[in-house]
This record gives structure tokens, sequence and C-alpha cells, in this order.
């Protein structure tokens, strides 16, 4: 990792560090773990959020591949690098898929070369882009993606940092400009399951000044996915979205509400 510190601070804490560390990955340093160890001593759902919701990024997108036929996928605000990214769960079940990665951190600017390892059949492509700019995604991810067919829009843990209610429109933009057909996964933060410490948590991330967060109700996450056509079980905790048949009991609830829909057709 000693070439990327020409790029990025390693003595501040780190959103995407943070969240590296939460999921067992090694691209951290002490401030990250510190912070995020912070967080987790108030708030220990935290890193069960952060798992849970990579198993519901595997599970939609094999869904959508395996079952929908998508072909294309756009991840804004992938992050770092960690097991079974997109790319990896969608070319496992058709090796010609086409992913798009977006971020404008230089911290995974500078990993980015992980991301792009794709199936000789399918692409791969990361662009340095920011989700207040919708348009300039849009362009870049045309060099990859043939929007005239269906792509599924993935939106992880990401539109939380965008704060206000900009938020809905920059994704509507997004959506707008994919065909019938297309996908939207997307999910966020709660305040359902443990209140009070998603509210603690929200306040450390953004004490630690960098990249802030906010927290959503289910009914405001609900409002990005109006006249799509939500698959079921509809917008759930992302633990209960289609649990792995070999999961083990019940799995518990998380503060983190996501949910799969389609655009219609015209």
């Amino acid at each position: 990792m000693g070439e990327n510190h020409a790029l990025v601070d390693d003595s501040v804490p780190h959103s995407a560090r943070i969240w590296n560390y939460w999921l067992g990955g090694k691209d951290n340093y002490g401030p990250d773990r510190e912070v995020g160890d912070q967080i987790a001593a108030a708030n220990p759902q935290i890193v069960e959020i952060a798992r849970a919701q990579r198993g519901f990024l595997k599970r939609a997108v094999r869904c959508l591949a395996a079952e929908h036929g998508v072909r294309q996928f756009l991840d804004v605000g992938t992050g770092l690098p960690t097991a079974d990214n997109a790319h990896e769960v969608a070319q496992r079940v058709a090796p010609g898929s086409r992913v798009v990665y977006v971020d404008h951190d230089p911290l995974v600017l500078a990993h980015s070369r992980a991301l792009l390892a794709s199936a000789p059949e399918g692409a791969t492509d990361y662009i340095d882009a920011d989700l207040h700019d919708p348009d300039a995604i849009l362009a870049q991810a045309r060099k990859t993606l043939d929007l005239s067919r269906p792509v599924a829009l993935v939106l992880l843990g990401t539109i939380a940092h965008v704060t206000d209610d900009t938020a809905y429109g920059i994704v509507g933009q997004l959506m707008a400009a994919l065909p019938g057909g297309s996908f939207l996964v997307l999910c966020d933060d709660t305040e359902v399951v443990r209140p009070d410490a998603m509210r603690e948590m929200i306040r450390q991330w953004n004490e630690a000044g960098e990249n802030p967060r906010v927290n959503r109700s289910p009914a405001q996450l609900a409002r990005f996915f109006d006249g799509l056509e939500m698959l079921e079980p509809g917008l759930v905790s992302v633990s209960l979205w289609r649990p792995e048949a070999a999961d083990v009991g019940a799995p518990a609830a998380v503060d983190d509400f996501g949910a799969v829909a389609r655009k219609p057709s015209l």
C-alpha cells in the first residue's frame, strides 16, 4: 500500500477504510480502526450492518443476473474492493456481464486496478465521478455500458452521503436515463431496530469530519422507488431480503433497509 500514501492521508479516519475494517479487510490504518472501534462499541450492530449489506449486494446481483437476465450494472459509490464485488457475482452467472464502478474517492481510485479483473468475455471499468453530478456519471458510463439496454443501478450505503432532499432528484435523474427493464438496487441506514445507537453512530461518524451521512426512515427510503415495481419481499431490512436457504434460523433484522425494483417498460 506504500504507493497510496501520495494520494491519501493515512493520519485521518476515512469512511471507506472504516467500512473496509468492519468487513474484515486489510486496507485500513490505525485511525480508521480507532474510530471504527469507537462506533462499534457504541453500536455493535454496525459491523452486522456492513456484512448484511454485502450479503444483500451478492443476493441482489445474483438474482438480477440469473432470474432477470441483467447483464449491465452501474455501481455508484462502490468503496474499496473486498470479496464478492458486483462484477465477480454477476460474471459467475454470466461471464459476459459488464460492470461500471463509480467513486470520486482518491483512495478508491488508488485501488481501482483490483476491481478491473474482469472475465475476458465481459468488461469492468472504474470511473472517477461524484454522485452529485449524475450527468458526468452517465456520460462516462456510456463508454462501457449500452444505456439503450437494461442496466441495474446499484446504490448501497451511498445515498446517505447526500444529506438533503436533492438525493431524490439525483437517483431520479440516473434512473430516467435508463430504459424500461432496468433495476434500482438501493439500501441505506435507518433508525428502526436500535434508534438510539444509530443516532449515536451518525453523530460519531459526522464528528470525524469526513463525508457526513444521514439516516433515513423506511418511508423516506421508499420514495427512491416511486414509479418502480418492487420485487418481493419489497423494502425490508437487508438481512431479510431473500436470505440464503442455507442460513440457519431466521436472520436478525438490522438498521439498513433496501429493495430491488424494476423500471416498467413503456
